[in-house]
Formats: structure tokens, sequence, C-alpha cells
């Protein structure tokens, strides 16, 4: 009779073959998506894109007549504005609003940090109507406030919630240090709070611009002219009823992978544990 751990030896071999099969897989469908638009990019050919099995003749052609010959770099121009416009309002919002919710105690306080999770349950089609009514009567539609302020309906909910968690695990004691040292209230959570919040800050960050780089139903309502489209309602522009530039299209779409991965690389030492300590307490 075999021993137990003589039988779990032997298995060995197999679980690990069968879990770095898993892992290759996972990797190949998760890198197959973006392979193949960078491969359709650089197509030169204006049908290739349709004969998967031919590479037909590869260049930067696209590259080129992207950024030469259309409005690529105006809209990209237009959603650095609105994606960093967003990012900075919103975090401020939503840092200041969940160190509130985190360290006083005011009436409402409860139905406020209820009232940014319920939030998050409403698809953005049922706030395009109120929000363009609201942004009419102020005069917003068409301009870049108005589009940031859109953007922040949707990430100050989620980041206040989140920060509001991460602040609730930094000790109330640094707070008191803060006043016995003569810090006002906003004094102590700049100077000693902001640092020490970071990695959570940084989620909020990473969440907020991606949020507003690729957001579209917003966009596309209250930008009304070619000259303020951000990205992804210009890039809809190369695919329609009576065009299809797919070669414009994934070439832009490869450009814009690049923002996002930078922000990403900045920021991604300070995601897993904002993401982790943010979740402890709410």
């Amino acid at each position: 009779m075999r021993h137990p751990r003589d039988r779990s030896r032997s298995r060995r071999p197999l679980s690990s073959a069968a879990l770095h099969t898993t892992l290759v897989g996972a990797s190949v469908l998760a890198v197959f998506p973006v392979a193949w638009v960078l491969l359709t990019s650089l197509k030169t050919d204006r049908d290739n894109w349709a004969r998967p099995d031919t590479l037909g003749t590869l260049g930067l052609g696209n590259y080129r007549q992207v950024l030469a010959e259309t409005q690529f770099t105006t809209w990209f121009a237009n959603s650095l504005i609105v994606a960093v416009g967003t990012t900075v309002v919103g975090v401020l919002i939503a840092a200041t609003a969940g160190y509130a919710a985190s360290r006083m105690r005011f009436p409402g306080q409860r139905p406020l940090m209820w009232m940014f999770l319920v939030t998050q349950m409403f698809p953005a089609a049922v706030l395009i109507v109120p929000l363009y009514n609201v942004l009419s009567d102020l005069g917003l539609l068409n301009s870049y406030g108005g589009l940031i302020l859109a953007q922040c309906t949707v990430a100050v909910p989620y980041c206040g919630w989140m920060l509001k968690g991460y602040f609730d695990t930094i000790p109330v004691s640094i707070d008191e240090a803060g006043r016995i040292d003569g810090l006002s209230p906003f004094g102590t959570f700049w100077r000693l709070i902001v640092p020490l919040a970071k990695p959570g800050i940084a989620v909020t960050v990473f969440y907020s611009f991606i949020t507003a780089w690729g957001e579209v139903a917003f966009a596309s309502v209250f930008m009304q002219s070619e000259d303020r489209y951000p990205l992804p309602v210009g890039m809809g522009t190369f695919v329609s009823d009576f065009t299809a530039e797919w070669g414009l299209l994934t070439a832009s779409s490869v450009l814009v992978m690049i923002p996002a991965a930078a922000v990403f690389f900045l920021v991604q030492r300070h995601l897993i544990a904002g993401l982790t300590a943010g979740g402890v307490k709410s």
C-alpha cells in the first residue's frame, strides 16, 4: 500500500502542469484582443482586416494618417483636459468628503455615505437627461467644465466611499497630535492625513482618470461640436453607416492605451495596498 505522502508527491507534477496550463491559457485570452488590435493597426491594405489568415502589407501608414489627416491630436487634448480635470476635482471632493465622514459627526453622516453607494447603482443613461437640463441651465453644454462636472457624478461617489474606508484605518491619534500642534482641521488633513493616505488616493486617481478617459455616454451628448469631442467620441466617427476605417480606429485605439498605461505604472505600487486597506471598514 502506497503511503499518502507518496501519492501527494505523484500528484504534484500533474497539479503544477494543470496550473501552468490554466495560467498560460488565461494569459493568451487576455493578450489576444490587444495583439489583434495592434496587428490590425499595422495592416496598411484597406481590406486586409477582413482576412485574418493573411498579414498583407504591414507598416505605420495608419498611424501617420491618424496623426496628420484627422483631428486626433485635438481629441487627445480634449480627453486629457477632461480626464485630468475630473481626476483633480473628483479626488479633491471625494477625499474631503471621505475624511469628514470618517472623522466628524454631523447630521446625515450615514445617509451621505449610503447615498454615495446607492448612486453607483444607477446607469449613466438614467443621469443623462437631468444632467443635460442642469448643464443647459448653467450654460455649460459643449464645455470642458460641464463635462468634468458630469464625470464627477460618477467618480466622486465611489472614490468618497473608498477613501472613507481608508481614512478609518488611520489612527485618530494622528489628528489629535495635529490639533495639539495648533493645526486647523484642514491643516491636519492636508499635512498629516493625505501623506499617509497615498495608497488609497492612488487608487481613486487611477479610477477617476480611467473612467473619464474612456467615457462615451456623457461626452457624446454634452459635447456638441467636433472640435470639442474627446477621443472615444471622435474615434467613433471612423466607423459609421457610410464608412469603415478600421485601420484608423485600431491605430488610434493603440495610441489611446498609452496614457492609461502610463497612469497605471505611476500608481501601481500603491494600488494593491489602497484597494485592500480601503475595504477594511465602511
